[in-house]
């Protein structure tokens, strides 16, 4: 259903559909030995504890037009945080017009719309390999929303918020509203894939695949870092302090690491395997 900001449709009532945006980021790293890990592992704690990922929350909010409720927050012990953050109907300010469009959103500025009682939530999860030296962090973001305005307006901040080398992004739209003649809309607004939401120069650094279902409006992009440079994966020291022979097995076990991931299988010979 293609709309434009001239033809928007009068709803009976209040606008029902539920729109679902769920980030997932992953950073890997190689951890040589329990100290690396240990201060990796303290470096990301730090990094995105319950303030840091607090103030991204509250600007997702800002984007989405939402006004904040309330705020749970919760660094975890060893590791690991988790923010929650319930936020009702905005003022209706203006109707900015790149709504209505696959686009990018703002990094960030105020975006004000209709909304209802929504949440965002974040939680991150900290892990490690137990033999091959590999550390991994994940941070999930879910956008839930009821009203006019796409979460998807909300997933450029979230990249740019993130050192990121794989993503999957999940956006589906489910139940339906009413136009003032009871005709059900299921959807309201036009959408091919979430790729039109992610900036050109950001599409350029990632492999990207898609695997939609527009039936049923669900989609789903997942993302990996086509470029690898091994100092990025090194924590507290560079590649020149290791021999060749070291540089080509941690770069194995890093890309394996990442394929795994980003194909969602465990892997041999650099293909997918079986579970």
């Amino acid at each position: 259903m293609v709309l434009t900001p001239e033809q928007r449709v009068t709803l009976h009532g209040f606008n029902n559909l539920t729109k679902s945006l769920s980030f997932n980021m992953y950073d890997i790293c190689y951890t040589q030995t329990k100290e690396e890990r240990e201060a990796y592992l303290e470096y990301i704690d730090e990094q995105y504890n319950s303030d840091r990922l607090k103030k991204i929350l509250k600007h997702v909010a800002d984007i989405i037009g939402a006004h904040v409720l309330n705020v749970a927050q919760q660094d975890y012990v060893p590791q690991g945080a988790s923010v929650t953050v319930l936020v009702s109907e905005g003022p209706i300010v203006e109707v900015p017009h790149e709504a209505y469009h696959e686009s990018p959103g703002p990094l960030p500025e105020s975006v004000v719309l209709q909304l209802d009682k929504s949440h965002i939530t974040v939680h991150t999860y900290p892990e490690y390999h137990p033999d091959e030296g590999i550390s991994t962090f994940r941070a999930d973001i879910d956008v839930s929303t009821c009203g006019e305005i796409s979460p998807l307006k909300a997933l450029n901040y979230l990249i740019h918020s993130f050192d990121t080398d794989i993503m999957t992004i999940d956006y589906r739209v489910r139940g339906f509203t009413r136009d003032i003649h009871g005709h059900k809309l299921f959807i309201d607004h036009d959408i091919s894939s979430i790729q039109n939401y992610i900036p050109d120069e950001v599409k350029e650094e990632f492999d990207m695949i898609d695997v939609n279902v527009y039936q049923e409006n669900i989609f789903h992009t997942k993302c990996k870092l086509k470029q690898f440079d091994l100092n990025n994966y090194l924590f507290g020291y560079t590649k020149d302090k290791l021999t060749g022979e070291q540089q080509a097995e941690i770069t194995e076990r890093l890309t394996l690491e990442m394929d795994e991931i980003f194909y969602g299988k465990n892997m041999s010979n650099g293909s997918p395997g079986v579970n």
